[in-house]
């Protein structure tokens, strides 16, 4: 084996390796490990990425390492190549490598930047980097003793709509089959997420059952809590894991999981002049993790894509049909 090759799998080999053992560990769902450690955590999403650029640009030689190009964008191979290797393994879903990866690569850049310093200036180098590594097992415990406070959050959405209000309001109650062509949801469709197929009503009035069905066996139970007849209905939100087939979805987005859950929706139909209305779409949804203010942005542009979609279908069936 050539001395570049050695080099090559030492400088990416390692901080992959450290990497992979570090996501089954936290991956571990029984024992004293499951109980300690877990994915969904500060110390996993934005510590770990950290740790490999700081190795991937400390194992390098000094030349290389004193290169700003190469410390910020050296850290992404193995990030890259880690991102593959859990996709290939169904370690880890495409939707939450999506979300995720911009986290990985910018918390990448800022390791590699710290290891070119500890290479280059060698200040207790060994010593700072072997703390470095085990930064993660020592913050995880900690982090999960700490309760997490669920954070709730409105996704708020409209769209005008040129249609008499009862026809507006009989593409709300009731949403006909959907068809593919149909479907403009980019960034849900994109991440792999359900696309809608239809919504049932069984009556009109407060106290009735709605189902919005989704493809892949996603099912939202709604049930009616407020409703005015072509003004407003308002309806909790519903959506059972356990319906929900285990390919689906990646359990760390899983709706109605433990980390995120839809919790109530409101339909207000508003009178425009010329004969126009506006319609209202907006939700109420629940994340549940120590890092909410990232999450929450992701969820409510996963929330407003599912809603704006939805608008546009009915809005075209009331002006056309």
């Amino acid at each position: 084996m050539s001395k570049r090759i050695k080099v090559i799998l030492v400088v990416i080999g390692i901080p992959l390796l450290y990497a992979l053992i570090t996501r089954i560990l936290f991956g571990l769902e029984t024992g004293a490990w499951g109980e300690l450690l877990s994915v969904m955590t500060v110390s996993f999403l934005f510590i770990l990425p950290g740790i490999v650029g700081a190795l991937t640009v400390y194992l390098s030689s000094v030349d290389k390492a004193s290169s700003m190009l190469y410390r910020v964008f050296m850290p992404w191979v193995p990030i890259i190549l880690f991102v593959i290797v859990t996709l290939m393994l169904q370690i880890e879903g495409w939707a939450c490598w999506i979300m995720i990866l911009p986290v990985f690569f910018i918390i990448g850049s800022l390791g590699g930047l710290v290891g070119g310093y500890l290479k280059c200036y060698k200040r207790n180098d060994r010593l700072n980097i072997s703390i470095l590594v085990l930064i993660p097992f020592i913050i995880a415990p900690l982090e999960n003793m700490i309760e997490t406070i669920p954070g709730t959050y409105k996704a708020y959405t409209y769209i005008d709509i040129n249609a008499p209000a009862e026809k507006i309001w009989d593409n709300v109650t009731r949403v006909e089959a959907i068809e593919l062509e149909q479907d403009t949801g980019h960034l849900t469709r994109f991440l792999g997420f359900p696309r809608p197929v239809k919504a049932e009503l069984n009556y009109e009035g407060v106290g009735a059952y709605r189902e919005a069905i989704f493809t892949k066996g996603l099912v939202f139970h709604e049930t009616v809590t407020e409703y005015v007849d072509n003004e407003k209905m308002v309806f909790t939100i519903k959506a059972y894991p356990h319906e929900i087939p285990s390919t689906t979805l990646d359990e760390h987005v899983v709706i109605g999981g433990d980390y995120f859950d839809v919790l109530n929706g409101t339909y207000e139909l508003e009178k425009l002049a010329d004969g126009k209305h506006r319609l209202h779409l907006y939700s109420h949804f629940k994340m549940n993790t120590t890092f909410n203010f990232y999450a929450g942005w992701w969820g409510k542009w996963i929330m407003k894509d599912i809603q704006n979609n939805i608008l546009k279908i009915e809005k075209e069936r009331s002006e056309t049909e």
